[in-house]
């Protein structure tokens, strides 16, 4: 009998048959917890949770809807992401133009937490009203001479003071503007003020600069109605040196100047009277409302008169000094630092613009040397160019020359008594470098003035930051021995010649000693900052150029 085959095993009762269903590969795993979809109406500006103690918005919140109220006192705890942006840290010991020029140069969004305001009124002053404030200091410190990234570092400092963060300062050369935007969603709040008048009165500029560091300051607490106040006492105050002594300064520049390029005694006096004359015609066209650049023209017509006569006389003198020295008062050498600073920091606009300005007053000396010099060649005056090539080493007088033209300098740009001693004190140790690198070693006169004027940046940025104030009015008179008065007259002599080509050399070399004393201040000062205490993180500030030619 054939044995029936066995039947299948049974299925054990654990193991569940297939099912019917068609299965995925990329079934979600069995234990694993998916993550909850997102909210399909929530905010885009919904905070995440545990971010902030503040309640989550509705659901069905716009994307446009307002953000929660922001307060400078209630704000959100600081919050680096995790791709490593850094935050920075600004110390309350570093100098606050320090500390304001790395906030301007980070974006807004990189900014660190905001200061608490320093009014005791929790909602703060009027907008308004603070910004008005920013930009009439703004308007003095620009049309003081000061650099546009000093200026907008100054407007947004006094903005934080009194509680706005989110504000953009905007400095051209004379046009000042100020934007503030409360929230990413509200309308932003735009002031401006131009600037029509430009004086030089140094004394004025340091009581700004005292305001600043009492508003910025956490002992002080000025309100804007003081603020304002002050300001209308800076603004009335007269000038520290009445014009007689401004006057007789010019003719004590000019004739220190005719000494350190080898003039006697008769030079001084002749030198001095010319610039005397020059000061008083280029006062009276002020006093008719013409341009400068016709009172730089006549300014720069007497000094030049005064050589001629001189060479007409046949006097044993040197009538190249004479004329050279009347130069020294009129070469707008601060415009030019300015110029080639802010060109420097990366405002183009303004550097561009004060470059032109500079070239026309620059102009005008040439004209006004130019015609009395194509009057003189009518008359056959032998006007000898070699007078000035050759230098007279006479180290005793030319650096007591050197500090007192530094001093008459400071007097003309209105400086108080205690800045004209360090002025002129920095200018006899820059003529000494000076000195010794051109004249005594036979070096180049370009790297000799850069060197020097390299110096009197680095000692006049140390001397702002330990009084906390600006450094032009250590800066500006301690480059007025370097400045290029001699290459300039004998370029607009070789031209009054018929000496083209020698006469435009000569003026290129001015142009380039100009720009060395420029960009030798602005290294000095960046290396002040750079060696000193920094308000970065650990590191130095952000540069103002943002690319790298690309």
């Amino acid at each position: 009998m054939v044995a029936e085959p066995e039947g299948p095993e049974e299925v054990p009762e654990d193991r569940k048959p297939l099912s019917d269903e068609a299965t995925s590969e990329f079934a979600l795993p069995e234990g694993l917890v998916p993550e909850p979809p997102p909210e399909p109406e929530g905010s885009a500006f919904v905070v995440p949770e545990g971010l902030s103690p503040e309640p989550q918005p509705e659901p069905e919140g716009s994307a446009f809807a307002p953000p929660s109220t922001y307060s400078a006192k209630d704000s959100p705890a600081a919050f680096t992401p995790a791709y490593g942006v850094p935050l920075a840290r600004l110390p309350h010991n570093a100098p606050w133009q320090d500390r304001m020029r790395t906030m301007l140069r980070l974006p807004v969004g990189d900014r660190p937490v905001p200061e608490a305001p320093t009014a005791k009124d929790e909602t703060g002053p009027s907008v308004p009203r603070v910004l008005d404030l920013a930009l009439r200091i703004g308007e003095l410190l620009l049309a003081g001479g000061e650099g546009a990234e000093d200026v907008e570092a100054a407007m947004f400092a006094i903005c934080r003071s009194y509680g706005l963060d989110r504000c953009e300062p905007t400095v051209t050369f004379t046009l000042l503007s100020v934007t503030y935007q409360p929230s990413l969603v509200d309308d932003p709040l735009t002031a401006n003020r131009t600037v029509r008048r430009r004086g030089t009165d140094y004394t004025r500029l340091a009581a700004v600069y005292q305001l600043l560091a009492d508003i910025n300051a956490p002992a002080h607490e000025v309100s804007p109605e003081e603020a304002y106040r002050r300001l209308a006492e800076i603004r009335r105050n007269r000038h520290p040196y009445p014009g007689w002594v401004l006057t007789a300064a010019a003719g004590l520049l000019a004739g220190a100047a005719s000494l350190l390029l080898g003039g006697d005694t008769t030079v001084f006096f002749v030198a001095a009277l010319g610039a005397v004359l020059g000061d008083r015609l280029a006062w009276l066209c002020a006093g008719r409302g013409l341009p400068e650049f016709y009172q730089f023209l006549v300014a720069a017509m007497p000094p030049a008169a005064m050589g001629v006569l001189l060479t007409l006389l046949h006097a044993e003198l040197r009538p190249s000094a004479v004329i050279t020295g009347g130069l020294f008062a009129l070469i707008p050498g601060r415009a030019l630092v300015a110029a080639v600073q802010d060109g420097l920091t990366g405002f183009y606009i303004t550097a561009s613009a004060r470059l032109l300005e500079v070239a026309y007053f620059f102009v005008a000396i040439v004209v006004g040397v130019l015609s009395v010099l194509y009057v003189a060649v009518q008359f056959d005056a032998q006007l000898n160019p070699e007078g000035t090539l050759s230098p007279v080493e006479r180290p005793v007088t030319q650096i007591l020359s050197s500090m007192v033209l530094c001093a008459t300098f400071a007097v003309l740009l209105q400086q108080s008594r205690g800045t004209v001693v360090f002025a002129t004190l920095n200018g006899g140790v820059a003529w000494v470098v000076y000195a010794s690198i051109a004249v005594t070693a036979e070096g180049s006169a370009v790297m000799a003035t850069a060197v020097a004027a390299g110096l009197v940046g680095l000692f006049g940025q140390l001397m702002a930051r330990y009084h906390h104030t600006s450094s032009l009015p250590y800066v500006t008179a301690a480059i007025g021995p370097l400045l290029p008065g001699s290459a300039t007259y004998f370029g607009v002599l070789a031209i009054a010649q018929n000496n083209l080509d020698q006469g435009f050399n000569s003026l290129a070399k001015a142009a380039a000693l100009a720009l060395a004393i420029a960009i030798g201040v602005n290294l000095g000062s960046e290396l002040a900052r750079l060696f000193m205490r920094a308000p970065g993180a650990g590191s130095a500030r952000s540069a103002a150029k943002r690319t790298r030619g690309f």
